[in-house]
């Protein structure tokens, strides 16, 4: 393996790690300051979902934009590909879970997955002044 590849690989596990690290620490305190209880996840209120699905849209948008600024070259594509990984185990997850959380839920986490990752590369994008999405 190339040092290109390496570096590439490592930025995709940076963002992916740092979008998951994030959502699973504000889970965390979510649970431990009773906001939401995991075991009780389907009776948990609209407000609380809808608190849950944007701090996970934050923070994949973060883990892209990382995953965008440490490539080694087409940020772009680095963001989509953790987009791509989110998507399929957003999936995985909804079948294997489908009974512990409202539908909406479930497939608004798998929705969000790549309109996040592009989010993150073209913010990654626009601060370095670059247009074009594939550069």
């Amino acid at each position: 393996m190339n040092k290109t590849t390496l570096k590439s690989i490592g930025a995709i596990l940076a963002g992916f790690i740092t979008g998951a690290a994030l959502s699973m620490a504000a889970d965390f305190i979510m649970e431990k300051t009773g906001m939401m209880s995991m075991q009780h996840f389907k009776q948990s209120s609209p407000a609380i979902l809808l608190l849950v699905i944007g701090y996970r849209f934050v923070f994949n948008v973060l883990g892209c934009y990382l995953a965008a600024r440490l490539a080694p070259g087409k940020p772009m594509k680095h963001a989509l590909i953790i987009g791509v990984i989110g998507t399929v185990l957003s999936i995985v997850g909804t079948v294997a879970m489908w009974d512990m959380a409202i539908p909406f839920y479930n497939i608004t986490i798998i929705v969000m997955s790549l309109p996040s990752a592009w989010l993150g590369g073209k913010l990654f994008l626009q601060t370095q002044g670059k247009s074009e999405a594939y550069k």
